[in-house]
Order: structure tokens, then sequence, then C-alpha cells
């Protein structure tokens, strides 16, 4: 755990008040890294020795960084969904999974993707919009795990096993989630089994 210098706060460019933690950072030289905690929270570190009138100017170029990133995140439509899903069938699967349909999806509350089996809307898969901004990884795990879904109907020893050696990233994916559910005092849900 770090102990941040400063605590700073910007607006996106929807308005929305974001924190910054600020750390001066001795391996960092020249340029800056910054990231967004699970809680919400960005975490900016800086060179060591970068001094304090530009941090003002540094923290714009990153309000500018983020919403760049959100409006890209916000853009993700349905047809992305399922670019990205056929790519992840393709890569971890080896394009043996089928499915009818995957879309994003506004009235999920705590679960973040769902694939039915069976009747009229076998093979439909939605994932929560929730999710639209977290890295990519993770939303690639979610949809992994949906994908898996149409092998196995519950979360099996079967189920898990072939997860974890399809998409090797399944434990951090899981742990990324859960801290977010804890961070916001509610459990997330990978789907409804």
């Amino acid at each position: 755990m770090f102990i941040p210098e400063k605590h700073y706060s910007i607006r996106d460019a929807r308005g929305n008040l974001i924190r910054i933690d600020l750390r001066r950072d001795k391996r960092l030289k020249k340029t800056s890294r910054w990231e967004r905690l699970p809680d919400g929270t960005l975490l900016v570190r800086i060179p060591h020795r970068l001094p304090r009138h530009k941090v003002s100017n540094l923290l714009e170029q990153v309000a500018s960084q983020l919403d760049q990133t959100s409006i890209l995140h916000a853009q993700r439509t349905d047809a992305d969904l399922q670019q990205r899903a056929e790519l992840i069938n393709l890569k971890h699967f080896n394009a043996r999974i089928q499915w009818n349909s995957i879309r994003w999806v506004s009235n999920m509350r705590s679960r973040l993707g769902s694939c039915t089996r069976g009747g009229p809307t076998d093979g439909q898969i939605r994932i929560s919009n929730k999710i639209k901004n977290w890295p990519d990884w993770v939303v690639d795990y979610v949809i992994a795990h949906e994908l898996m879904h149409r092998r196995h109907p519950n979360h099996s020893d079967a189920f898990w096993n072939d997860l974890r050696a399809a998409y090797p990233r399944t434990e951090q994916a899981r742990g990324f989630i859960h801290g977010v559910g804890f961070a916001a005092g509610q459990p997330l849900e990978d789907d409804e089994g």
C-alpha cells in the first residue's frame, strides 16, 4: 500500500468529480503514469523531481486522456461486442463456441453477464453496460465466461477448469471484479449461471 503525497479532484467531460491520489515515484524520470483503481479513484504517479508548479498542467493532461478513454469506451456498440466475442472465440476457444447474439444491456443490477441455454432465446448473451469502461482484459474475461456457458450450463469444476485453461487471466479478472464489488459495498456476480 502507498501513502499518496496529495489528493486532488478533477472533472471529466461529463462533469463528474474524480478523485486523484498523487504519488511521486523515484523510478519515473520524465513521464507520468496513471491508472484507475477499483474504487474509481485515479492513482497518478509522477517523476520524483517534477516541480510542484507543473502538477496542475499534468492533471489537465490526465483529465484529457481520461476523457478520450471514456469517449472510446462509451462508443462501444453491440457490433463491436460481437466482433470482440468472435476474436476471443478464435483466440481462446479455437472458434468452437457458437451463440446467436451478444449485446450490451442496461438492466443488470449486480450481474455482469448472462447466457441463455435452450428455448426460444437459446444462445443469447447479454453483457452489462456498467463494465464498458473497465480494462479490456476484464471485459474479455466476462465475454469468455459467458461463451464458456455454451459448453457448461453451470459453474461446475469442469466449467472453471476449462475457462482457466482457455482464458489465462481468469483469476486476475475475478479479483478485479471482487475488488470493484467490495469497494462499492455490493458483491458483483460474473453471471446468473
